[in-house]
């Protein structure tokens, strides 16, 4: 667990590949992060390039969880808010690929993603994970708080409808927000 390293990801055509395979793997393991099984490897490549792309305007930090040279996990931290709300960032698209899950790599993600939130000089994070097969339990070992749940908010990526739980936490140090 030592080996694995957790740094910013930036647009190289291995690592495009790399975070394409790692969503069609989560979206074909029935993972809620807003695509439909199944997912063309195109439309993942399309997602990441894009997000890459705002990643490099500050716009997001996309982070990636290594064991060596293999990408096992990535999160994405949305900080574009709009200007009424300078003081949040909201996390998405949290993934461990399938064979690394249960040994704690969504945890130091999002410690990391905490961190660069911090850094950022935010102040209050938001997520929302599906009310069924999501990391409820994650978030709230993390300090979550649950706002609520909104009923049939989504397509399971298999279908059928889920809910989705909204959670925020605190952290940082609020300063004349």
């Amino acid at each position: 667990m030592n080996s694995i390293e957790i740094e910013a990801l930036g647009a190289r055509p291995d690592m495009l590949s790399m975070l394409t395979d790692l969503l069609v793997e989560t979206v074909a393991a029935g993972g809620s992060v807003s695509f439909m099984h199944p997912l063309a490897p195109e439309a993942a490549t399309a997602f990441w390039e894009r997000s890459l792309a705002a990643a490099a305007k500050g716009e997001r930090a996309v982070l990636g969880a290594w064991d060596g040279k293999a990408l096992i996990g990535t999160v994405t931290l949305l900080l574009d808010c709009p200007p009424n709300q300078p003081h949040r960032a909201e996390i998405a698209k949290l993934m461990t690929s399938v064979e690394h899950r249960g040994r704690g790599i969504g945890t130091r993600l999002m410690r990391a993603a905490e961190r660069v939130a911090v850094e950022k000089g935010r102040t209050l994070l938001v997520l929302d994970t599906a009310t069924e097969e999501g990391a409820a339990g994650l978030y709230e070992k993390l300090g979550f708080t649950l706002a609520g749940e909104i009923p049939d908010y989504a397509l399971k990526p298999h279908g059928g409808l889920t809910g989705t739980l909204i959670y925020w936490k605190r952290i940082g140090t609020r300063v004349g927000v």
